[in-house]
């Protein structure tokens, strides 16, 4: 007998489609039937036709619950991820307190996050200026032997906790984590051009929201870019573009990989369907990310990466902050407002939507970009981003026909904003199975509705019970492991408005905890594969 079987699902082959049932056992991907006429499961799942993808990937999230809890947390960060198709998560090891640089730390945040999660998860691994300065570069290699799947550097301020390298310290930490085989990925701004035109501009005056993103300009990313390829060339690093913004910058890439060099990229969805003019002028801070975005002919030219190759698969770099202390608070300004937006639940609906859907890419691109690419890359392949048998049993399952508009409100995301708000979408998300347990599926219903006062105070507000003791070091550095922008935030002392907000998100079928911390499977190179 098979645990689940997920019938009429329609899944890829190539640019073509088939429909077939899919056997599930042990949450793993067990075989694929034309006819489950007297085939036996304890379950099954009806795909109803619709086209079911390997479970995608976000790469790129910043959920933020250690430290920062009033931004989001990782139940309604993970909500969010499974509302929008998102199977598997990578999170960041920057925006928490304290930041992930060790292997201790790394622990210390899965024993934080697990008990809220309802997809799977792995996690990045973190190399600063101060490990450089401090002689830290060893936590880099007890990192990668944890199980991280890269490694992250800001060439810019990110938070107190995770200090930016300058020009020598990013190629000193290139050379050390070029030691371990994995991918170095880089916030690619020029610190020194970024900050002395934001003062430029705040000197003549501008406060209109443009002016973030043209004080921000483009030769900022591109000269960052263009160093890191130097410094990875000669380090033989391999590095990753993270949230690349620009047109440019899928060039370089591409040029990079002509030249035999292991660079890979990433998009954001909002770098592919949004332009600062319009988005800034019209929403101003709650359109305000780093780098910031851009042109429509950005637009065009990072479609245009995606389908040569210049950029491999798509992220989110979902970002989000709390309204009442962070974006528009009494008195903030375009200057003073943080840099962050959501995406993790809208990312897979608008790459089908104006990607595919509209016929700017492929079938086959879209598994790549939404699935395979970033499994590959991060070394989870075939256990993720993989319809085989053996392959875990995520499945994104997608309405392609159905027409809906974004509506932050109603999102699972704890945060309330999106620039992405009132576009109008062709292709929803209907299912989410994640190892063969359906975690979402597209109804008002929800688990976490009943979720009551005490189990939502143990889960979301409390520690796990004897943590504080097994990390007592962490915990004397860091009291209550708090940030100071938790400490001045509306939630803190509104814990009613994080519970109100859990009860109403909609569709979760999982309960807290199903999912998993994924390590690293091995180290996996994605091929060059540049179309000229």
């Amino acid at each position: 007998m098979y645990d689940i079987i997920v019938k009429n699902a329609r899944i890829p082959q190539g640019d073509d489609t088939i429909t077939t049932n899919i056997l599930v056992k042990d949450e793993k991907i067990a075989g694929f039937l034309d006819n489950i006429e007297g085939v036996a499961a304890k379950e099954i799942i009806d795909a109803e036709g619709h086209l079911t993808l390997p479970g995608c990937i976000d790469s790129h999230t910043h959920f933020m619950y250690q430290g920062f809890p009033h931004r989001e947390n990782f139940l309604t960060g993970t909500a969010a991820a499974a509302s929008g198709g998102v199977t598997t998560i990578i999170d960041m090891p920057c925006c928490s307190v304290p930041s992930v640089r060790s292997a201790k730390q790394l622990q210390l945040k899965v024993d934080l996050i697990q008990p809220q999660a309802l997809v799977d998860f792995a996690l990045w691994g973190g190399v600063t200026g101060e490990d450089v300065r401090e002689g830290w570069l060893d936590h880099v290699q007890e990192q990668a032997d944890y199980g991280v799947v890269a490694f992250k550097a800001y060439m810019t301020p990110s938070v107190p906790t995770f200090p930016r390298v300058t020009d020598p310290e990013m190629y000193e930490a290139f050379k050390a984590v070029a030691k371990t085989g994995l991918p170095v990925g880089i916030h690619a701004e020029n610190y020194s051009m970024c900050d002395y035109y934001v003062k430029e501009f705040q000197k003549q005056g501008r406060m209109d929201g443009p002016a973030w993103a043209e004080a921000r300009m483009e030769l900022a990313e591109k000269v960052a870019i263009e160093l890191g390829i130097s410094f990875a060339e000669d380090a033989g690093a391999r590095l990753h573009i993270v949230h690349m913004s620009t047109g440019i910058g899928a060039k370089l890439v591409g040029e990079a990989k002509k030249r035999g060099l292991n660079v890979t990229s990433e998009s954001c969805p909002h770098y592919l369907t949004l332009n600062y003019q319009e988005s800034m002028t019209k929403y101003g801070a709650f359109a305000k990310i780093a780098p910031p975005l851009r042109t429509k002919k950005d637009n065009e030219e990072q479609w245009e990466g995606i389908n040569n190759g210049s950029i491999d698969f798509i992220a989110t770099d979902h970002a989000p902050y709390e309204i009442e202390s962070e974006k528009a608070r009494e008195g903030m300004n375009i200057w003073t407002a943080f840099p962050g937006i959501p995406g993790v639940e809208t990312m897979v609906p608008i790459i089908v939507s104006e990607g595919y859907n509209k016929g700017r890419i492929s079938l086959s691109k879209l598994v790549e970009i939404l699935s395979t690419n970033a499994a590959i890359h991060y070394g989870l392949y075939p256990k993720k981003g993989a319809m085989h048998i053996g392959s875990d049993a995520d499945f994104t399952i997608i309405d392609l026909d159905k027409e809906w508009v974004i509506e932050p409100k109603k999102q699972a995301s704890m945060c309330g904003y999106s620039p992405l708000e009132g576009m109008k979408l062709k292709g929803k998300v209907a299912k989410t199975i994640v190892r063969g347990h359906l975690v979402f599926e597209d109804i008002e219903e929800s688990v976490l509705a009943g979720l009551t006062d005490e189990e939502l105070k143990t889960i979301v507000h409390n520690f796990p019970e004897g943590i504080e003791e097994k990390y007592a070091d962490e915990f004397s550095k860091y009291p209550y492991l708090h940030s100071a922008e938790y400490e001045n935030s509306y939630r803190i002392n509104h814990p009613e408005v994080i519970d109100k907000h859990i009860r109403e998100i909609k569709g979760i079928k999982a309960k807290p905890g199903f999912g998993q911390f994924i390590k690293r499977q091995s180290i996996q190179i994605l091929p060059r594969k540049i179309t000229f």
